[in-house]
């Protein structure tokens, strides 16, 4: 039975998503004390969190940005914070989506299946290592390597990496990479990738393997 942690200092939303997860065949653990949050959280292990940002004398923002340093478990955010200046700092710090309250339940539980989804589909076909001619992408440590310098990368920018070393040769559109990010362009901040993007075509220029990632205007990437 896979384990939904809730942080959520709202007691009354807190025991929906308790009653309606295990309904679901969910096993719940739900934290309130606010004090340990990070620790907690790892002790718990997790295979999905679903994350308020609103927490008293605990700041949302930081407990997933020091979550995402340590594991790669999904990180849902729950808020009742709309700014989308909000949800672009959780999506660079790592969470997987961002739903502001009040939501739709049944959305909630979509949102949790397809990163369970994703989670197994990448456990299954998880590969180690990468090989090319040029660099050495390590999946198993999410970082990128050049003969002795090595550069670590986020969640996001390794899942990008990697997706344009499969499509190595050929143009993959901002949408595809979308798609292979979140699973539907349709919840994601475009700025976000843009982001992302820059971030990692700086990573590769400190490797001396800028010239590597081409920009192809109007029509998106290719990996050369």
């Amino acid at each position: 039975m896979q384990k939904i942690m809730i942080i959520e200092d709202d007691e009354k939303v807190r025991n929906e998503l308790e009653i309606f997860l295990k309904h679901n065949g969910y096993q719940v653990q739900s934290l309130k004390k606010f004090d340990n949050l990070i620790q907690d959280s790892f002790n718990q292990n997790p295979d999905v969190i679903l994350l308020d940002i609103n927490l008293p004398n605990a700041d949302g923002e930081y407990i997933c940005k020091e979550i995402r340093k340590q594991s790669t478990v999904p990180i849902i955010i729950v808020t009742s914070r709309e700014s989308e200046i909000d949800e672009l700092l959780c999506m660079n710090y790592g969470a997987d989506y961002y739903i502001t309250k009040p939501f739709n339940i049944q959305i909630l539980l979509a949102k949790i299946e397809a990163v369970l989804r994703r989670k197994n589909m990448e456990n299954t076909v998880f590969q180690e290592k990468i090989e090319t001619k040029e660099f050495t992408l390590n999946i198993d440590k999410s970082t990128i390597e050049k003969e002795d310098d090595v550069i670590e990368l986020t969640k996001n920018e390794l899942r990008i990496l990697k997706f344009l070393v499969q499509n190595r040769g050929k143009i993959v559109s901002r949408e595809e990479i979308m798609e292979c990010l979140w699973d539907s362009e349709s919840f994601i901040d475009d700025n976000t990738l843009t982001v992302n993007m820059t971030r990692l075509r700086n990573k590769l220029e400190e490797l001396h393997l800028k010239e590597l990632l081409e920009t192809k205007r109007g029509q998106g990437y290719m990996l050369k």
